[in-house]
């Protein structure tokens, strides 16, 4: 943009001299204001753009007449944008739709996610703040299929997650306790993959507890009981004695291993010790 005096990186003593001077000018009589600016150009530019240009006054103007300002991005950094700037293109941040409903899990009979999603019902411009992530994933089974048929269990791995967690999850299932109480099952870990050992975040420490050959015990009350069947999927009934089921660490995909069942018991309460739920 060779030519248009006044783009960035006026220096300072010019442009103080230069302010002083139209002041004084325009107290006297000797020049009017320009009629000229952003609302004139019709456009307001993203970014850095050398051909937003316009004609009319500047804070940084070093002439007594109109001059090159600009309409973009840009010009506040620089200051150099035309005195209209503001008014005529103000900054709009990205306003987006309230979240949509969680779909089904992406595939039924195996660990995946489902996911809900929104829209970007304003752009943001001039400047404006940017649009919010649109789009969200979280974890889920589904274990009857699209035609409503039990998935089996062999292939789904079971969720669990700490018994800790348990107090939480009794505030949210009051209205389901009346018509079950639940009940416990004790396996025995086969196989754990280091996944489990590696974990750091805080909410995941209780994975790295696991050990291998150990017995726990797993609880199955609402929400994670199936009103339908008034059972935990992944608790292994009707298997072998020496069947192995997979088991999987609700948090952290990579902890996960193999199972076998041995005992149920009704309505009872799992220890402290080496105690988890079903999700």
């Amino acid at each position: 943009m060779a030519g248009l005096p006044g783009r960035r990186g006026t220096p300072p003593d010019m442009a103080h001299g230069a302010i002083l001077a139209w002041a004084w000018a325009l107290a006297l009589g000797a020049v009017q204001r320009a009629q000229t600016g952003c609302a004139e150009l019709g456009r307001c530019c993203p970014g850095r753009d050398l051909t937003c240009v316009s004609r009319g006054w500047t804070a940084a103007g070093f002439s007594l007449g109109p001059q090159p300002c600009y309409c973009d991005q840009a010009c506040n950094a620089a200051g150099d944008c035309c005195q209209d700037y503001g008014s005529a293109c103000p900054a709009v941040t990205c306003a987006v739709s309230e979240w949509s409903g969680w779909s089904r899990c992406v595939e039924p009979c195996t660990v995946t996610f489902r996911v809900r999603r929104r829209q970007v019902l304003r752009e943001p411009r001039n400047g404006g703040g940017p649009c919010p992530p649109l789009e969200e994933r979280a974890g889920c089974v589904e274990y009857w299929n699209h035609q409503g048929v039990e998935c089996k269990q062999a292939l789904i791995p079971a969720l669990i997650t700490t018994g800790a967690f348990r107090n939480g999850r009794k505030k949210r299932a009051v209205a389901y306790e009346r018509k079950s109480v639940g009940y416990c099952v004790m396996f025995q870990l086969v196989t754990i993959t280091v996944g489990c050992l590696q974990t750091r975040a805080p909410y995941t420490q209780w994975m790295r507890y696991l050990t291998q050959g150990h017995v726990v015990c797993v609880l199955c009350e609402p929400p994670a009981l199936d009103m339908r069947s008034l059972r935990c999927y992944g608790d292994g009934k009707g298997s072998r004695g020496d069947q192995l089921f997979q088991w999987q660490a609700l948090g952290n995909p990579s902890c996960r291993g193999t199972w076998k069942r041995f005992q149920q018991l009704e309505a009872c309460s799992c220890p402290a010790v080496h105690s988890f739920l079903f999700v």
